[in-house]
């Protein structure tokens, strides 16, 4: 029996969050240490997996492993990998060191005597926040988040699709943002009213999936005589004409399943929870949010509704397409008028994930291979700009974009750092996100040239609301508030300084990317039965009367040869 090595990848957090909470409430510094221990070696776990993974294998998935669970209803642990998996993987493993860095000090005790708490010195009503929980829960979200990307037993999914949502849950209403503006209470209830949206949303999107997913199994059992919930049976089968779900039954599944997602990525209109739910955390829960766990969502859609249901996939693409690039639209403009950083930069995201589903549902190679890159470099900027305003906002004291100015004049590594994660925001060429962007296009384009087209204004949008956002809070007059403004500390520069060598290193030498998932991305396409749209060329003369000047087909210059 070889080495679980995908189980031990998602133990490795999930033990670290039980032996980080476990902790006794003094020990906040060593929970702290402990927590980032573990996500270290869950990283180093991660690294493991990417450099034995062989992009070249036959095989559509790696390092399997496969265990009877729940036999009677035909549920098996099943793991599975290939290379979009870990390429997610990597990300998600990789961000979590930074983010428990970045949050540092967002669970010590708000006020005691020494700094403005109780006489006492004990501290206040609203003070103490749970520092062992707070590291313990991003531990857990960890565990779940990269157990969803291995699993290859929908029902095995499901349970951990639907498992995050109670850590990530008691992340944005116990431990939100301090820079509200506002009193504890109020503050408190915002934060309250955000988490309980986040929840309701996207429980309501598991429910729907779950009538799908016993649905499924239904279908397994009547037509193959022993209900499954294995990805890769349910796709050999169909492969094979063993399996025939039906037009109406599997549109219906699919709806299902992409409902779930739609939520989850989020896809306009069901949106509308992302923005208070990254306002109101911390910046490192923000990007915990929006870099980690709604990737689950857009990689689902890859794995679970291409793959199981590819008519319906191919039935539903119009649709899709149309609320992809509404997302890239109005994400961009949302964007543009807002006045405060921690929303302008959640409006950016809703259209940045947009491109990711215009890119999968465009079915070309293009473009899920840039969707698929974007997952990966939009976590990276989004991280990189996000942690960098959470360090200017804790400075500050104030989410508003009008309450800053003239901060490059006081911090100017801040305002740098911050200033190349916004253009990396807005794809600028030479840093990681362009070539996502690009191939996202290039693929629409090939296929759907209008709706490829009008994506593009999305960039213009991007380069508007970033390049305004910098200049009002980074350029102008120094405002009396900014005046001795510290600039990054060394631990917030051991946080940023990674995320920019990333992201000016894939924007040069994607390759290591690219070559990782474009193996998957063509199994995908497979399954679904689609291919790359055939090229044109210019042909000046075709012997025997042919046409000049026009473009055709390669097929059409072969017949008339």
């Amino acid at each position: 029996m070889s080495f679980p090595l995908l189980t031990v990848v998602a133990v490795v957090p999930a033990a670290g969050a039980i032996a980080t909470a476990a902790l006794p409430a003094a020990k906040r510094t060593a929970a702290k240490w402990l927590a980032l221990l573990f996500s270290l070696v869950t990283f180093a776990l991660a690294l493991v997996v990417a450099f034995r993974f062989d992009p070249g294998s036959k095989s559509p998935y790696q390092f399997t492993e496969s265990h009877a669970w729940i036999s009677d209803f035909g549920v098996r642990y099943e793991l599975g990998v290939d290379g979009i998996a870990v390429a997610l993987i990597a990300l998600t493993t990789l961000l979590i060191p930074f983010i428990i860095l970045a949050g540092w000090h967002d669970a010590d005790p708000l006020e005691t005597a020494s700094d403005g708490g109780s006489a006492t010195g004990t501290p206040n009503r609203y003070s103490w926040r749970p520092t062992q929980g707070f590291f313990a829960l991003i531990l857990a979200v960890e565990a779940m988040v990269v157990i969803s990307f291995e699993a290859t037993d929908v029902f095995v999914f499901y349970i951990f699709f639907e498992a995050m949502l109670i850590p990530m849950y008691f992340l944005i209403g116990g431990f939100g943002d301090r820079a509200g503006g506002d009193g504890e209470e109020e503050a408190a209830s915002r934060r309250s009213y955000a988490a309980v949206k986040f929840l309701l949303y996207n429980l309501a999107g598991g429910l729907i999936m779950l009538a799908a997913v016993i649905g499924l199994y239904a279908v397994t059992a009547d037509q193959l005589g022993t209900g499954t919930f294995s990805l890769q049976q349910i796709v050999e089968a169909r492969a094979a004409g063993r399996l025939d779900i039906g037009t109406g039954t599997e549109r219906l599944l699919f709806l299902g399943f992409f409902f779930a997602f739609a939520v989850k990525a989020p896809l306009w209109p069901l949106h509308t929870w992302l923005p208070g739910a990254m306002g109101e955390s911390t910046a490192p829960v923000a990007v915990l949010i929006t870099a980690v766990v709604d990737k689950v969502g857009t990689f689902a859609m890859l794995r679970y509704c291409l793959q199981l249901f590819p008519q319906a996939s191919s039935w539903a693409t119009p649709v899709i397409l149309v609320l992809a690039l509404i997302s890239v639209l109005y994400g961009a403009l949302l964007a543009v008028a807002q006045r405060d950083i921690k929303r302008l930069i959640a409006y950016a995201s809703i259209s940045h994930f947009g491109f990711i589903i215009l890119g999968i549902f465009a079915m070309t190679s293009q473009g899920q291979g840039g969707a698929t890159l974007y997952m990966v470099n939009h976590g990276i900027s989004t991280a990189a700009l996000m942690l960098v305003a959470g360090f200017l906002i804790s400075r500050r004291g104030s989410r508003l974009i009008a309450d800053y100015g003239g901060v490059q004049k006081v911090a100017p590594i801040l305002a740098g750092t911050f200033l190349i994660g916004g253009l990396a925001t807005l794809s600028l060429p030479g840093l990681a996100p362009f070539i996502s962007e690009f191939l996202v296009l290039v693929g629409t384009f090939s296929r759907y040239p209008v709706i490829g087209i009008i994506a593009t204004l999305g960039i213009v949008l991007a380069a508007l609301y970033v390049l305004v956002l910098y200049q009002r809070t980074m350029t102008g007059p120094v405002k009396s508030e900014v005046t001795g403004m510290p600039d990054l500390r060394v631990r917030e520069l051991v946080v940023v300084a990674p995320l920019i060598a990333l992201l000016l290193f894939l924007g040069v030498y994607p390759k290591p990317l690219t070559d990782l998932v474009n193996p998957a991305v063509d199994h995908t396409l497979s399954v679904v039965d689609k291919k790359d749209p055939k090229p044109t060329v210019q042909v000046d003369a075709v012997p025997g009367g042919g046409r000049h000047g026009h473009a055709v087909h390669d097929q059409d210059v072969e017949a008339a040869k």
